[in-house]
């Protein structure tokens, strides 16, 4: 098999290499798909070239590449509208292209519509596989040519001669139609109307041109619109703004309110996160969002899930720029499939149309809800049913992904409806539970540089800043600042999710209720967060598990809980998973001074220890029942305590207009 040389003479923007569909099956812990943002425009390409859909091409936003090849090479150039020209002479998009050897091929800057383009490659790229998939996440810093963009200089190997019999035309009416005002098919849920959003909430979502705004990249699109009314006042445990709930799994697609600012959640988006997402983009439709730039606006219009176009497809019905003309309304359901009346109760919610998010019981932190949601996650997967694929669990929820060309939602909604009535009780949860002891920088001068950050470039008046602990104490009503700290350090937290803000950054809750401090998420968001930051949202932990947006209030920071040497074996990390930390595990603090823990984070780095003590163990459900009950009274007792100082809190942020005022600088998700 030949083999032939592509050089990169000018990089382009932000160019990387991506397959599809991705990454698929690592959602659970917080690894994205990623893979290109319009798949439509990239499996054409590949479609052109005689490739596998899926094939390994190259993304680029706004300015596209120059690229040699040593042999002649065929190419495809489709997406944005951008000038492409061979040795200097103008060439088409969207048609295979012979490129000689030794000829430049320049893909230039996009003047017209649309903001991703794309380069594909007829042959098969050299790039290893991480995790099942060349796709690059240039956050994680894994997948692609070393993780990230591409450079001046790089040499990527294409295997396969040129062969002009495999090339296929694509015909005018397939390419997708891009534009800057833009219309995209959505279902209502899983969260909207009438629970978390008012009706005149959802009225004023489809009615809207949202537009978009300039701080927008592969994690989502974000989006300048009206605030929501909102149809409660806080989200109790799970946080003080309205927006706040308790983790669940995500959709690619979802419409994310981050407070009061919407998001739509891109292909290297987060997979676990505690916001509302009244809508959701059909899959067929989510392409679009890789065109989006700065400027264009978005009218979202609600339709039938049934009348959603087939993922698998690549001809007129995936490329419809108005979904308006199959479109006869949502499914006026809000976004419930169905609900289920029992001892626990069940609520099916629709989160796109490859989604069912199942949810137990009511919007409480309750142990017995997240085991009967693992008990779901572990019969569903011993099953495997076809088509499906991911399992991602949250604190009283799973999250159940397929393919709906291959497993319809009805077929599924069938099956879910049989495991149900076949799980064992709650109370009889007994599950593997190792103690993990780890290091804590606290108040960590890496987080005091985030907040710095924040009030410089996002928002100055916030009431957790200048500093997060103190807002933490004043929200739980302690007396100290020590007594914050003593908390932290007496609890025991049970890891109720992993993939909170990605790569295996756990969502954990104090055992003890009267060691469950609960406060707010930044509204809006942080834009920068320091890797393995440690932070508070409303009764939950969470390790981030590297650098980027966040929203829980900082106590410290400790050692990495992704294992970056992946595949190779280091430290504290099994050799089969570069992610630390599994569902059940119980994480408890040991102080150490800033410079130690850089001691300790330099030495898991390179393979050595780290700091962290693991003990295996085991979890009763039953045993924690029976905690629960011999401490009732004082356990009462404190969370009477924590209720005052809750409700002390939001009266001062409604008499300061932090409900209606506050909040519309921009913010991450």
């Amino acid at each position: 098999m030949s083999t032939t040389k592509m050089t990169v003479v000018r990089p382009g923007i932000l160019t990387t290499v991506q397959d599809w569909p991705g990454r698929i099956g690592y959602w659970k812990v917080g690894v994205p798909p990623s893979g290109p943002m319009d798949d439509l425009s990239f499996r054409l390409g590949n479609v052109a070239l005689g490739n596998p859909e899926g094939a390994a091409g190259l993304e680029s936003a706004m300015s596209g590449p120059a690229l040699t090849f040593d042999a002649d090479t065929y190419v495809c150039v489709t997406g944005a509208d951008v000038p492409v020209t061979i040795d200097g002479h103008s060439a088409e998009q969207g048609r295979p292209l012979l490129v000689p050897a030794g000829a430049t091929l320049d893909v230039g800057t996009s003047n017209g519509a649309g903001l991703r383009v794309y380069v594909t490659i007829q042959g098969s790229m050299e790039i290893d596989d991480y995790l099942g998939s060349a796709a690059t996440f240039t956050l994680g810093k894994f997948g692609g040519l070393r993780g990230g963009t591409l450079t001046e200089g790089d040499i990527i190997e294409i295997v396969g001669a040129a062969d002009p019999s495999n090339l296929r035309s694509i015909p005018m009416e397939h390419r997708p139609v891009l534009t800057s005002k833009w219309e995209i098919a959505v279902t209502e849920g899983p969260h909207g109307a009438p629970d978390f959003f008012t009706r005149a909430d959802m009225e004023t979502l489809f009615a809207t041109d949202y537009e978009v705004h300039f701080n927008s990249d592969r994690t989502g699109v974000r989006l300048i619109g009206p605030k929501p009314e909102w149809a409660r006042q806080d989200g109790g445990e799970a946080g003080l703004h309205p927006s706040n709930i308790h983790d669940n799994a995500y959709s690619v697609g979802a419409l994310d309110f981050t407070g009061d600012t919407p998001i739509l959640l891109g292909p290297d988006g987060p997979s676990l996160g505690g916001f509302v997402c009244p809508v959701t983009v059909v899959a067929a439709e989510r392409w679009k969002l890789g065109q989006l730039k700065a400027g264009d606006t978005i009218r979202f219009v609600p339709i039938r899930a049934a009348n959603a176009a087939a993922l698998g497809a690549l001809g007129v019905e995936r490329r419809a720029s108005f979904p308006v003309v199959f479109s006869s309304g949502g499914d006026g359901d809000d976004g419930v499939i169905a609900r289920r009346e029992a001892e626990t109760a069940v609520t099916y919610r629709r989160s796109g149309d490859d989604n069912v998010l199942v949810e137990y019981g009511d919007m409480t932190l309750d142990l017995a809800l997240r085991a009967r949601a693992h008990a779901l996650h572990e019969r569903i997967e011993a099953i495997a049913p076809t088509g499906l694929l991911d399992l991602t669990p949250g604190i009283r929820s799973l999250q159940v992904k397929v393919d709906p060309d291959v497993l319809p939602i009805s077929t599924l909604m069938g099956l879910l409806a049989e495991v149900e009535d076949d799980l064992p009780a709650a109370s009889e949860l007994v599950v593997p539970s190792r103690t993990v002891r780890m290091p804590l920088s606290w108040d960590d001068p890496s987080t005091r540089e985030a907040i710095q950050r924040y009030m410089h470039g996002v928002r100055a008046d916030a009431p957790w800043c200048p500093w997060n602990i103190e807002f933490i104490r004043r929200m739980n009503g302690l007396d100290t600042v020590a007594d914050v700290f003593d908390t932290v350090f007496a609890a025991d937290y049970m890891v109720l999710g992993l993939g909170d803000v990605y790569l295996g950054a756990p969502v954990a809750t104090p055992l003890d209720p009267r060691h469950r401090l609960v406060t707010t998420k930044y509204n809006p968001a942080r834009t920068w967060t320091p890797e393995n930051a440690v932070g508070i949202g409303g009764a939950y932990l969470c390790i981030y598990g590297m650098e980027g947006p966040g929203g829980y209030q900082f106590v410290g920071r400790t050692t990495q809980v992704w294992n970056h040497r992946y595949p190779e074996r280091s430290g504290s990390f099994e050799a089969e998973s570069p992610w630390l930390l599994r569902f059940f595990d119980r994480i408890s603090w040991y102080p150490v001074e800033p410079e130690e823990l850089m001691d300790l984070r330099a030495d898991t780095a390179a393979g050595r220890g780290g700091g962290v003590e693991i003990t295996d163990g085991e979890f009763s459900l039953a045993e924690h029942d029976n905690f629960l009950a011999d401490n009732h009274d004082s356990i009462e007792e404190f969370r009477a305590m924590q209720a005052i100082a809750f409700d002390a809190e939001r009266t001062a942020w409604s008499a300061a207009g932090e409900f209606t005022t506050k909040g519309d600088t921009d913010g991450a998700v």
